[in-house]
């Protein structure tokens, strides 16, 4: 009867220390966002279907506040592409910190100048 108990409860403790473990791992592994996702802020494209190459680049606080805004002419934004994406978290980044140190964005064709021109 000593044996049996002794058993169940070694079996209840490994199935408690599982449990918890388990869990430990569940919180450690959370979904890890891509690259060109900034923790700063976000961007939003205005464009339509039949004129692409004029598109309007909003940008944002996480707050959802607006801090930015240019006109894009002659330059497609394809969205698909990471290179794009990364030049978009670029210059997001760069009007973020301008945002914060002065509260305004004062140079004006961010966008413009790390998209460059073909």
């Amino acid at each position: 009867m000593k044996k049996i108990r002794k058993i169940s409860l070694l079996l209840l403790l490994i199935g408690c220390v599982s449990m918890v473990n388990a869990q430990a791992t569940e919180r450690n592994t959370s979904p890890k966002s891509p690259k060109w996702v900034s923790d700063k802020g976000f961007w939003v494209i205005e464009t339509n279907i039949k004129t692409p190459r004029h598109s309007i680049v909003h940008f944002y606080t996480n707050e959802k506040q607006h801090v930015y805004q240019e006109q894009v002419d002659n330059v497609v934004l394809n969205v698909k592409k990471r290179r794009t994406l990364m030049k978009l978290k670029r210059v997001l980044d760069k009007v973020m910190y301008e945002w914060q140190t002065n509260d305004v964005v004062e140079d004006q064709k961010q966008l413009i100048a790390v998209l460059g021109k073909k």
